[in-house]
């Protein structure tokens, strides 16, 4: 027999190693009302789950008042139809009991699972529509934490906590409601050994929760090293710069310190269960001493003290549960207020009400006095989700200061300069990468401000220097731009990327799995995937943003055939490092310190001999 009958070892072990400091945090108000909200979509089978919350709670004390009457009635005068009776309906209760469990348990998942689901989908999504400024700050694992660790503990505050707090109620209002029917000498005594158990277990449950918190800090370090190493970029960093023999020596610190904190807490939780069964020994040993004299005393029948005993098990667990109650609802609480944070914030970019297409027909591209500004860590991130936050000290400076141009359907226009003058921030407000500070940038005529998201996806597309690729097939790759694309779609802008004899050459095609970032592929492979997705997309604005920066010159050749091809009738924006890439420029904007400082084709900007001059010769004269 030990202390903790009826399931409640497990639930209060979870209880006690539970991080108390997260009662000190505060919670958003209206928080309660907001997960009513998701809740209410569940409210019927919640209704249903708590119903059978309360029938396993009546079972707690169905049993042993069986036995009672088994004893009393049944054994003790010898009749034994009672006894095979009762006996029947003991059974009988086990297997409703046991379907009671496997029902309760659907309802459970079903409810946990669905909030899941929800919050889940609702977060990424939400995530996903933050604009880019938002991911240059936070850290993925942060992001990652609230769609698994956080969700998940917002999901418990409506199945686990909920059913406990249901649950460990009426069975103590019940158990104790019968014990002091019984017999009330006995409950007292019951009552007087509590602080025996909960004072040790309390002791045990602190340092409990220190052991956990630094044991998931611990394992989240040993993660992030495995992360770190394990991703292609970082074993390619550790093979070319790394010593095998000091990465395995760290390695095996930090899972040695994982090890005997482990150690300690499994140690930590024997000793706690083998005192809570020494203390459920001396108070059983202490109940049928007393109640063993009444009862012969005649104070009560012998079923009586086997029922009391019995009860007596089921005391102290709901007891102690309910003496952490409150740190288990700040868990939930701050569960969903941080799943909640993440929702409350606004994108910057957004599509506003009434936006409309952008105007259909060849291209116009137009900057209008534009003054830009990136935005303050508080605007566009949370603290939270930042390793190392940092408070800004104030509003960031313009990078861009009165930038006027125009790029007319069909016209290449190239923008050149030092690293930092602010190339990529002009071409990354083409696509709504960010918004204007001031000013406005017109497609057509229209603010793209007031354009749909969709119409300006579609109407603008971007390569960039480092072309991304998903860890997936090379035809998933390019139909992530058009997904209604047939294979003969794929393998024509695959020709007009100059990339499709090499696809064909590979034993599985479009099936091709290109790995992590497409790291199995080279860099001017890689960025011919991309031209091919970009032509897939067929967009009417090209944004080409030092698209052969890095490549060797045979790749850099077949990408500018490619290019030839993707820009062919388009309204281009080209950032390149390489001068002789952009000769052929219809208009050259030379860009320093955030200002259009000269502009015009090339052979006019070489003869009036200032800064794109400089830069010319300083590139093919090596100085």
């Amino acid at each position: 027999m030990t202390m903790m009958g009826g399931g409640y070892g497990p639930q209060v072990m979870r209880s006690l190693r539970r991080d108390e400091s997260v009662t000190k945090e505060r919670v958003a108000p209206g928080t309660v009302r907001r997960i009513g909200s998701y809740a209410r979509p569940h409210a019927r089978q919640i209704s249903a789950f708590l119903l059978l919350v309360v029938l396993n709670a009546v079972i707690v004390i169905a049993n042993p008042l069986l036995m009672k009457a088994i004893i009393d009635d049944g054994i003790i005068p010898r009749r034994s139809g009672v006894v095979v009776g009762l006996a029947l309906a003991i059974a009988g209760l086990a297997v409703f009991d046991a379907l009671l469990g496997l029902a309760q348990r659907w309802f459970s998942a079903r409810i946990g699972e669905g909030l899941i689901y929800n919050l889940r989908t609702e977060v990424f999504d939400h995530v996903q529509r933050m604009p880019v400024a938002f991911f240059m700050r936070a850290q993925t694992g942060a992001l990652v934490s609230r769609l698994n660790t956080d969700v998940i503990g917002a999901q418990r505050a409506l199945t686990t906590t909920l059913s406990s707090v249901v649950s460990n109620v009426i069975s103590l209002v019940l158990v104790g409601g019968a014990m002091l029917v019984l017999s009330w000498q006995i409950t007292l005594i019951a009552l007087v050994l509590l602080p025996v158990f909960l004072f040790p277990a309390r002791w045990v449950g602190r340092r409990m929760s220190k052991l956990t918190r630094e044991q998931m800090q611990l394992d989240a370090e040993m993660s992030s090293v495995m992360t770190e190493r394990f991703n292609v970029a970082g074993a390619m960093v550790a093979k070319l710069y790394g010593r095998p023999d000091d990465e395995a020596v760290t390695f095996a610190t930090r899972a040695g310190r994982v090890r005997d904190v482990g150690v300690t807490v499994a140690m930590y939780g024997t000793v706690f269960r083998i005192a809570l069964g020494l203390v459920a020994a001396l108070a059983t040993a202490l109940v049928y001493g007393v109640g063993g004299v009444l009862s012969v005393n005649g104070a009560f029948e012998l079923g009586t003290l086997v029922a009391l005993s019995a009860l007596l098990m089921r005391l102290y667990g709901p007891l102690t549960s309910l003496s952490n109650v409150h740190v288990d609802v700040m868990t939930a609480l701050v569960s969903f207020d941080r799943v909640f944070e993440v929702l409350d914030l606004k994108p910057m970019v957004a599509e506003r009400p009434g936006a409309t297409p952008v105007p259909g027909g060849p291209a116009t591209v137009e900057f209008d006095d534009v003054h830009f500004r990136y935005p303050a860590a508080a605007e566009v991130s949370l603290a939270s989700l930042e390793s190392v936050a940092r408070p800004d000290s104030g509003q960031s400076q313009d990078v861009l200061t009165g930038v006027t141009f125009t790029a007319r359907p069909g016209e290449l226009v190239a923008l050149v300069g030092h690293s930092g003058a602010g190339k990529t921030t002009i071409t990354s407000l083409v696509s709504r990468l960010y918004d204007v500070t001031e000013g406005a940038v017109r497609i057509n005529g229209q603010d793209v401000r007031d354009a749909t998201l969709d119409s300006l996806r579609d109407t603008v597309g971007v390569v960039t220097q480092d072309a991304h690729l998903f860890h997936d097939t090379i035809g998933a790759n390019l139909r992530y731009a058009r997904p209604s694309a047939t294979d003969e779609e794929i393998w024509e802008a695959l020709r007009a990327a100059q990339i499709a004899e090499l696809v064909e050459s590979l034993p599985d095609g479009l099936d091709t799995v290109v790995g992590d970032r497409g790291y199995r592929l080279s860099g001017g492979e890689k960025q011919r995937l991309a031209l091919a997705r970009l032509l897939l997309k067929a967009p009417r604005v090209v944004v080409l943003d030092e698209a052969t920066a890095h490549l060797d010159s045979e790749s850099e050749a077949a990408v500018q055939r490619a290019l030839k091809t993707a820009l062919a009738g388009r309204t281009s924006l080209v950032i390149a490092h390489r001068l002789s890439t952009i000769r052929e420029a219809d208009q050259i904007l030379v860009v320093q310190d955030g200002r259009i400082v000269e502009r015009g084709r090339h052979e006019d900007l070489l003869r009036e001999g200032r800064v794109y001059a400089e830069l010319y010769k300083t590139q093919f004269s090596g100085v």
